[in-house]
C-alpha cells in the first residue's frame, strides 16, 4: 500500500506550466476547507487532476473547471454526505476566482471576498459557450466535465493517497500529535509542487515525517528509513523546504494561511522559524 504507482516525472502537458498548476491546486485547497471536506477528498483530487493532466491536452481556459470537476468526483469517492453538485459549481462566497488563462484580468481579492459565479465563470472563459443561466449552467457544465474525467480516466479512481500512508507511518513511528500536524502540512505543501507529482505516496509521507521529526526532535530521530533511503527521501525534502521557506507567495499562499491559524496552532509560522535556524544553510 505505501508503495503505489507513482505519475512519471513530467506529468503536465506543454500547454500547463507548473506556476498554472500550482494556482488551481491553491484554489482548490481554499475550496475543499470551505466546504469542510475530509483530508482525503483534496488528496484524490490533486490527484485525479494530475493523471487527467498527463493524459492529453487540455485547453487552458478550461482548467480550473477540470479543477473543480476533480474535486466532485473525489468527493463521490471519499465523502460519506455528497455535496450537491450546485454547491461545488463554484458557487458565492467560495474563495478564489482568479484567471488562469494570462488572457483575462480579474480584480484582487481579498481573503473575505470570492467572487460570485459570474466572475468565476469568466475566469473559466466560458462566457461565450452559454446555454443556461446561473447555477443550472455551471451544473451542467461540471456535469460535462465529469464524464470527460471518468472517460479519459477508464474509471480508475481508486489511489491509496499520502495522507492515508502518513498515518500508517506515524503509527509505526510513534509519531506525537505535533510531529504529525507539521507533517501534515509539508505533505500539503507538497501538492502544490508539480514535481512532487512523480514520488509515491508513501515516499512523499515517510519525507514529510521524517522532516517534521528532525525539526521537532533533532537529527537521528523519527522512523527508520526502511522503505526509502536518505538520499531517495532528500530530493523530496527539499522541495517541502523551499515551500515551507516560500512562505505565502502569490498564487500558493492557502496552504500557509490555513495552517497559519491557531486552530492549526500557527504551525506554518513555526515552521519557517524551526527551518531558518535548523539549516546548516539553503535548501
Amino acid at each position: 500500500m505505501l508503495v503505489c504507482r507513482a505519475l512519471p516525472p513530467r506529468a503536465l502537458p506543454r500547454t500547463v506550466t507548473p506556476e498554472m498548476r500550482a494556482l488551481v491546486v491553491d484554489w482548490l485547497v481554499q475550496v475543499h476547507e470551505y466546504l469542510g471536506l475530509a483530508g482525503d477528498t483534496l488528496y484524490l483530487a490533486v490527484h485525479l487532476l494530475d493523471s487527467y493532466l498527463r493524459a492529453g491536452r487540455v485547453r487552458l481556459h478550461r482548467l480550473q473547471l477540470l479543477g473543480m470537476a476533480c474535486l466532485f468526483v473525489a468527493c463521490k469517492v471519499e465523502e460519506c454526505v455528497l455535496p450537491e453538485p450546485r454547491s461545488t459549481s463554484i458557487p458565492d462566497g467560495v474563495p478564489g476566482g482568479r484567471s488562469i488563462s494570462p488572457r483575462r484580468q480579474e480584480r484582487p481579492l481579498g481573503p473575505c471576498a470570492p467572487p460570485g459565479l459570474e466572475e468565476a465563470l469568466s475566469a473559466l472563459g466560458l462566457e461565450g459557450e452559454r446555454e443556461y443561466a446561473g447555477d443550472i449552467f455551471a451544473e451542467v457544465m461540471l456535469l460535462r466535465a465529469e464524464r470527460r474525467i471518468l472517460s479519459r480516466l477508464d474509471f480508475r479512481l481508486h489511489h491509496p493517497g499520502p495522507l492515508l500512508c502518513l498515518g500508517l507511518l506515524a503509527a509505526l513511528a510513534r509519531s506525537g500529535p505535533q510531529v504529525l500536524l507539521l507533517a501534515t502540512y509539508f505533505l500539503e505543501l507538497s501538492l502544490l509542487e508539480a514535481e512532487a507529482a512523480g514520488w509515491e505516496p508513501g515516499r512523499r509521507a515517510a519525507a514529510a515525517l521524517g522532516l517534521a521529526h528532525r525539526l521537532l526532535d533533532g537529527a537521528g530521530s523519527g522512523p527508520e528509513p526502511a522503505l526509502y533511503s536518505r538520499a531517495e527521501l532528500g530530493p523530496l525534502e527539499r522541495c517541502m523546504v523551499r515551500a515551507a521557506l516560500r512562505g505565502p507567495a502569490p498564487g500558493r499562499a492557502a496552504v500557509f494561511l490555513k495552517y497559519a491559524r491557531p486552530q492549526r496552532q500557527g504551525t506554518s509560522l513555526a515552521a519557517a522559524y524551526l527551518l531558518r535556524h535548523s539549516l546548516p544553510g539553503p535548501p
